[in-house]
């Protein structure tokens, strides 16, 4: 695997670099317009207000800002590093964390004593790639 990590904290990606890691890493991922992007798909209102809010939290520890769109089903999760004015492993290290945190399924892990969201439709939050 390549080596990623680059010369500076803020040295920025070329787009060639950002769809080759993204396919690598973030395969759900993709770079549009200057931003690395993610539609997570949820089950309605209340999902999305959790996906936002998990999104919002990481973002605030990690002191990296996304721009989100929110709407009814989904949330749309842009990255960039604007004081780098571009892609820098910032955005990468954040887009895996939110990766991480949101679609963590715990009644898919063996052993886990915690059971996840029941199979039913009353229950699901997140639509699951």
């Amino acid at each position: 695997m390549a080596q990623w990590r680059k010369g500076s904290p803020g040295e920025v990606y070329s787009p060639e670099e950002i769809d080759e890691r993204l396919r690598a890493e973030l395969p759900a991922w993709y770079f549009e317009d200057g931003w690395i992007r993610r539609k997570y798909k949820t089950s309605g209102w209340k999902a999305t207000l959790m996906v936002v809010n998990t999104v919002g939290h990481l973002a605030e520890a990690a002191w990296h800002h996304p721009d989100l769109t929110v709407s009814y089903a989904f949330v749309v999760v842009k990255l960039v590093n604007h004081a780098a004015k571009g892609i820098t492993d910032k955005d990468f290290e954040l887009a895996r964390k939110i990766e991480e945190v949101v679609l963590w399924q715990p009644g898919a892990q063996p052993g886990s004593a915690l059971e996840g969201t029941p199979d039913d439709p009353r229950f699901k939050y997140l639509k699951y790639d």
